[in-house]
């Protein structure tokens, strides 16, 4: 597999306010990879930087050899979707809202959709479940439901990488599992190339394949999920007491929280031994 998204030594941020530092890590074509850390560690800024939100002070960002900075806007939203952490409510219809993925896809002065953009919308609303709410508006979706249209309206952008920034937040665990199989399913079957900052560090390690973990505007570890999600690599960035095991299932590492009472028994049951 060759390497698909490179950046080098790259430097975001906010004037006078918090920066990255000299971020370096590359992901290859058709990857699914996490990006995890504490709050403050510099995820979303990562994020931004990649999507175009914030601009570059130093470093590049290169997806398939090109530097992002030499790439054209509508070509880069032809290459490259991003579906934020809240999704934005408006009174238009799911097959409206959908749509406008293609606008990237629109000759200068077109306003109307075309038959083709009508299919491609079609299908991926089909593949998120979501054709049955085609007419309802986003105002009367469920947040499960908005984070669906939403990836449904990237994915009418047919792109080459997915940005996703903390997709199943504020939702059940049901609806949770739901967009991460959504995901994964997208992932393998379009060989569709996935990047997402992610909060769970249980579904980090079980749908992701690669996952760069952030302290400090850095990076700390990286790799695939056994080789981050150990205890001592954990405790040093969340500063949280925790153990480590392997899923019997799916052999991927699982992260145990234990509370403060049950560590304050346990060392006076080692102090009376």
């Amino acid at each position: 597999m060759k390497h698909y998204l490179n950046v080098e030594n790259l430097v975001c941020g906010y004037p006078g306010n918090f920066n990255l530092k000299q971020i370096s890590f590359c992901i290859e074509q058709g990857a699914f990879a996490g990006i995890i850390g504490p709050n403050g560690s510099g995820k979303t800024t990562l994020f931004k930087g990649i999507a175009g939100d914030l601009n570059i002070k130093s470093g590049s960002i290169q997806l398939n050899n090109t530097d992002l900075s030499q790439i054209r806007l509508k070509e880069k939203a032809q290459k490259i979707a991003v579906v934020t952490q809240y999704t934005e409510i408006t009174d238009m219809s799911v097959e409206e809202y959908v749509l406008m993925g293609r606008t990237p896809y629109r000759p200068r002065f077109s306003f109307f959709e075309t038959k083709n953009d009508m299919l491609i919308a079609e299908k991926y609303m089909k593949l998120t479940n979501t054709l049955r709410l085609r007419h309802k508006p986003m105002t009367e979706l469920s947040g499960g439901e908005q984070q669906l249209a939403a990836i449904a309206r990237a994915l009418t952008q047919e792109p080459e990488l997915l940005l996703l920034d903390e997709p199943t937040s504020h939702l059940d665990i049901t609806h949770q599992v739901q967009i991460l199989n959504l995901i994964q399913q997208l992932n393998h079957n379009l060989r569709l190339t996935v990047l997402l900052i992610i909060h769970d560090l249980n579904m980090a390690g079980e749908y992701c394949d690669f996952l760069i973990m952030m302290k400090d505007g850095a990076i700390h570890a990286i790799g695939q999920p056994a080789d981050v999600l150990n205890y001592q690599t954990i405790e040093e960035v969340y500063q949280t007491v925790v153990v480590t095991r392997e899923n019997p299932v799916s052999k991927k590492p699982v992260v145990f929280l234990v509370s403060e009472k049950v560590l304050n028994e346990q060392a006076r049951k080692n102090t009376k031994a």
